[in-house]
């Protein structure tokens, strides 16, 4: 139901209800109307490279108490896809292999197969190196090594095509195919090297293209298979304009671009969103975080030191505990669900089943040799799975099951008016009459192209909010994405009129990195609730409110 009242109406009783509150509702909206152009039906996956070496050492998982094939438990689940990686040779001259799953194109076939059996999907990463690829390290095959540059690019073709004919008679196509890993500099060095003093992108190009061809000409019906091209850093807007500038300039074909989103590494969520929904634009292209994840616990499987403590939930933000890692995957989700036009397509948790067993490592022995690197030894992501140490399934893999939760919020993005001072569905206030310019929408937006704006170049005190009526009892969230300039004697987002004493939050002060702010665990008892944003302002002060959301938790 929606009704209006005047601006004088609302100015004669402000008059007389100023002492008694600071602002009321001036439109109302029933529950249950969602933004369109949200991505309800997402991949879910998860990359399961190193799992047969875990279970060959003696893992053993379980669901309910019942010992179980780990696929089956994570298809039950949810999950949908998996992603495997794939290395040339990962062995040394004497046959002894690195370790980190050594997976080969056997272990890739063997695994894959099992995936199909549980009905799920099956995305390929081909590394190009023997080992572990990164941006830190491109080291071509050692077969590779002494090859002119014009015999590598055929060799990458060759071999890719030859990896997918193999695919193919075995009757396990991939959905998606990886050309590199995490490339942001360039892969099968130096050839193919990029940024850190080299600036031309043309043999990386080429590169690329070989693997590309290779798949097309390797299979039939390539068409139905996406390409990815993966970086990581997956909040910084800046460097993916880089690359992918220069990749698109070269006329490099590919459907997906894949990013790597470790909060504790790689930015605030905020900038993951707004890399997201502006890569996508940008390049027209389908985006998805193709590895993720965050501790449940700060304990340490197997005593060997982790990539996440302390400091890595301190800057990730959300609590070391199975409810945490399910907040951040749930928060996640919701990102990639809201990317413009339909746009994200999905996650993959990276390693959910890397459980502390005896040598199931980052590498073996004979890899620490290759790598020079005696880190390898050691299983660092035991409190980043989804199983706890001891095979048990987390709570967390029931988020990739659960469907995207129904928004209540009209108009949440702001979108329905290009640049208004009164936004659809939305109410204003303010204290005086003169100000109600201060409250306006405008671009760019962080979900979509417009966001809200309160900004004067004189003090003022001004609100924006929303009644939502028609609710079921039960606990809600109201949340939003906000940049805040500080410097007001107070700004906050609030909940009331639901039942029960008002609840405000504080915005944070964050100029540059859209912010996620969040009031939770609103217990509505009375089939509504008011959520707004106040701002009481000093001259020139200014905050940015988007994406807001209010959403059951029960």
């Amino acid at each position: 139901m929606k009704w209006f009242i005047s601006r004088f109406v609302v100015n004669v009783i402000l008059l007389v209800c100023l002492l008694f509150e600071l602002f009321f509702p001036s439109q109302a909206f029933s529950a249950g109307v969602q933004e369109k152009g949200l991505n309800s039906s997402l991949i879910m996956g998860g990359d399961v490279s190193m799992l047969q070496e875990v279970e060959e050492r003696g893992a053993e998982f379980f669901e309910n108490g019942v010992q179980k094939d780990a696929l089956e438990i994570m298809s039950n689940g949810g999950m949908d896809l998996v992603r495997l990686r794939l290395w040339v040779d990962p062995y040394d001259s004497e046959g002894n292999d690195y370790g980190g799953g050594t997976n080969d194109l056997e272990e890739t076939i063997a695994l894959a197969r099992r995936a199909k059996t549980e009905g799920m999907g099956f995305m390929l990463n081909f590394h190009y190196s023997d080992f572990w690829a990164d941006p830190g390290k491109q080291n071509k095959p050692k077969a590779w090594e002494e090859l002119s540059y014009e015999v590598l690019v055929q060799t990458v073709y060759d071999y890719t095509k030859n990896t997918m004919i193999q695919l193919e008679g075995e009757g396990l196509i991939p959905d998606m195919v990886q050309i590199g890993n995490e490339i942001t500099s360039g892969m099968l060095w130096n050839h193919g090297r990029v940024g850190d003093g080299y600036g031309d992108f043309t043999q990386l190009a080429e590169l690329l293209m070989a693997g590309i061809n290779g798949i097309h000409d390797g299979i039939r019906n390539s068409e139905n298979v996406e390409i990815v091209l993966h970086l990581d850093h997956g909040g910084d807007n800046q460097l993916y304009r880089w690359w992918f500038d220069e990749i698109t300039e070269q006329g490099v074909e590919f459907d997906i671009i894949g990013l790597s989103y470790y909060p504790f590494w790689h930015g605030a969520m905020g900038e993951l969103k707004y890399n997201l929904n502006d890569i996508s634009r940008r390049y027209d292209k389908d985006v998805m975080v193709v590895e993720t994840s965050y501790g449940f616990t700060l304990e340490d499987g197997d005593g060997l030191g982790n990539s996440f403590y302390t400091e890595e939930e301190a800057i990730g933000g959300y609590g070391a505990s199975v409810q945490g890692q399910m907040n951040f995957l749930r928060d996640l989700k919701a990102i990639v669900a809201e990317v413009p036009e339909q746009r994200g397509r999905g996650v993959i948790w990276w390693e959910p089943a890397w459980l502390p067993v005896e040598g199931a490592n980052w590498g073996s022995e004979a890899g620490a040799t290759y790598n020079n690197d005696t880190g390898l030894l050691s299983n660092p992501w035991d409190n980043q799975t989804l199983f706890d140490f001891d095979g048990n399934v987390l709570e967390t893999l029931s988020v990739f099951g659960e469907g995207m939760r129904e928004n209540l919020v009209y108009n949440p993005s702001f979108e329905m008016d290009d640049w208004t001072n009164e936004p659809s569905g939305w109410g204003v206030w303010s204290a005086n009459s003169n100000d109600y310019h201060a409250i306006f929408t405008e671009r760019p937006g962080v979900v979509g192209d417009y966001k809200l704006t309160h900004w004067k170049d004189t003090a003022y005190t001004v609100s924006t909010y929303q009644v939502l009526t028609g609710l079921e009892d039960g606990l809600y969230s109201f949340s939003a994405w906000i940049l805040n300039s500080g410097g007001q004697d107070s700004v906050y987002m609030y909940a009331k009129n639901y039942g029960g004493s008002e609840l405000q939050i504080d915005l944070p002060v964050s100029p540059e990195i859209w912010t996620k702010v969040s009031i939770e665990n609103i217990e509505v008892i009375n089939g509504q609730c008011e959520i707004g944003v106040i701002s009481y302002a000093n001259e020139g002060t200014w905050m940015n409110f988007d994406g807001v959301s209010f959403i059951r938790n029960d």
